[in-house]
């Protein structure tokens, strides 16, 4: 607190003071692609934004993700779409608006039901890492399809499976950290069945891969279930090093 007003961490930002509501529950991530008349629900994820186990120390960008979340079924999820994203696009409608594309809010589960933290017209970050790894069809079609406005008519298919991303970051993050470490190990984890590497703060220089940014990289991993698809992600993070590194190791736990 004193950081942020006294010290002045953010600026211009630290001068005013906002009184909101605080909402106690679980926190949900929800996608959903829009054309304007009709949007896609994608199944729902959960980011871990704590920087160390347990939730504790500074907020970060994500440290990890898991999908399904193991908070929402399908009474739910049918209540996110009557109170949140009809609302929404209805709200748009009435507006004038011809919004086309992904609509990410962030939810707050709470006793009373879902609450909207924030809304994002972007994907999430690393949500997408476990999106885009359950998801079996094409991802060309609904984005072609979302700005042709034919939604309605899209039928993607998605692994029953479960995931869990895993990001590796640089030693200090989110606060100052140190860039062109050597990374080693990614061709081995990437052996692995069922796992994908995402880049994220990396960058190539003479034949190696370095790290160039706080997130690093996101280890995402495929499972029958949450436990083996968490066990995979950090099997194949094992594979990986470079000086610094810094983890969670208990996404989805």
């Amino acid at each position: 607190m004193r950081s942020c007003l006294v010290d002045g961490a953010f600026g211009a930002a630290g001068k005013r003071i906002v009184i909101e509501e605080f909402l106690e529950g679980v926190e949900c991530s929800i996608h959903a692609l829009v054309d304007g008349s009709s949007y896609l629900l994608l199944p729902d994820c959960r980011d871990h934004k704590k920087a160390f186990d347990g939730n504790t120390g500074p907020n970060t960008g994500g440290m990890g993700t898991i999908s399904p979340s193991g908070s929402v079924d399908e009474a739910l999820r049918a209540r996110i779409c009557r109170e949140i994203l009809d609302p929404f696009l209805a709200g748009i409608q009435k507006d004038g608006l011809a919004f086309r594309g992904m609509l990410f809010p962030g939810l707050m589960l709470t006793a009373e039901g879902p609450k909207v933290l924030e809304f994002n017209c972007r994907w999430g970050d690393p949500e997408t890492q476990v999106l885009v790894r359950r998801l079996k069809s094409d991802l060309l079609p609904l984005l072609e399809a979302t700005v042709d406005g034919t939604l309605s008519d899209s039928a993607p298919e998605w692994d029953s499976r479960a995931a869990v991303c895993v990001i590796l970051a640089s030693g200090g993050y989110p606060g100052s950290y140190d860039k062109g470490k050597p990374i080693s190990g990614l061709e081995s984890a990437g052996e692995l069945g069922d796992v994908v590497v995402f880049h994220a703060g990396t960058k190539a220089q003479g034949g190696q891969i370095l790290t160039n940014g706080g997130r690093v990289l996101g280890v995402t991993a495929l499972g029958q279930n949450l436990a083996g698809a968490r066990a995979l992600a950090y099997q194949a993070a094992d594979r990986i090093s470079f000086d610094g590194i810094q983890r969670r190791n208990d996404i989805g736990a």
